[in-house]
């Protein structure tokens, strides 16, 4: 079966670590420092066999040099960014197979965070759940600020994240989701599954617990920016914005900009 942890980096990063019960070998997602990636690795044994990347930025990709001048590993990312050591250039529709691991894995572009975003999806298969790991396109209850694509792009982007099933577990690159859901109660404050939720993320954080992973399901329920269709966000997106929304872009546009307004 396959397993996946977190690498805590930096202050709120969790770099993934995907691997399998049957053996050391694992992947790595998103190695932004590669100082803890070698502690883990050490401690437990693992033997790297590839690094995956879904976008350029620096907490990202800042321990790629090392682990590469260490382990000789092939690197998986986005063929439109400027990825250090990319071996494999990837895009919409391409699928990465990882041998040691035996595994296959999706990949969507998903641009909007950045130019180039992609995402890694994992079906449903006997190793294991569908899961996705997004960078920052989603995140628990949030998404990413827009540095270079447009609220189009990221709401043509999560609109077709929205599409998997249910059960896809989410694996974001940061720990946001209390700060994130603070915002979701603020846009719909008579949603009881936001309110539930972020008490129940309110005390995992206060006993130091990770709140990511978390199923789409829950997303699709909590989260605005998967929401752009509940009419109670739609109105108080209105009243933000002080005109009427009428498409699902404006209404996207409008509460990015409100959350924004807020950080």
């Amino acid at each position: 079966m396959l397993t996946v942890q977190g690498i805590p980096a930096f202050s709120d990063n969790y770099i993934w670590c995907i691997g399998t019960d049957s053996g050391p070998d694992v992947a790595l997602v998103d190695p932004g420092d590669a100082e803890p990636v070698i502690a883990v690795l050490h401690a437990q044994g693992l033997t790297p066999r590839a690094i995956l990347v879904t976008h350029h930025h620096p907490d990202h990709i800042g321990g790629i040099d090392e682990l590469v001048a260490h382990y000789g590993l092939p690197v998986f990312g986005p063929a439109h960014e400027d990825i250090p050591h990319r071996s494999h250039p990837l895009g919409e529709g391409d699928t990465v197979a990882l041998s040691e691991l035996g595994i296959h894995l999706q990949v969507m572009d998903v641009p909007g965070h950045t130019r180039g975003h992609i995402a890694f999806y994992h079906a449903e298969d006997s190793l294991g759940p569908a899961m996705l790991f997004c960078g920052d396109t989603l995140f628990t209850g949030g998404c990413g600020r827009l540095f270079e694509g447009t609220p189009a792009q990221m709401l043509d982007a999560l609109q077709r994240i929205r599409a998997l099933p249910d059960e896809t577990l989410v694996y974001c690159a940061h720990e946001y989701t209390e700060a994130n859901l603070d915002f979701a109660h603020i846009a719909e404050p008579h949603n009881t599954a936001i309110a539930e939720r972020l008490t129940a993320v309110r005390a995992a954080r206060r006993q130091g617990l990770p709140t990511v992973p978390a199923p789409l399901g829950l997303e699709k329920a909590t989260n605005p920016f998967l929401r752009w269709d509940a009419p109670e966000l739609v109105k108080n997106a209105e009243t933000f914005a002080g005109r009427p929304l009428t498409t699902p872009a404006e209404i996207f546009a409008v509460v990015r900009h409100w959350k924004d307004t807020l950080d």
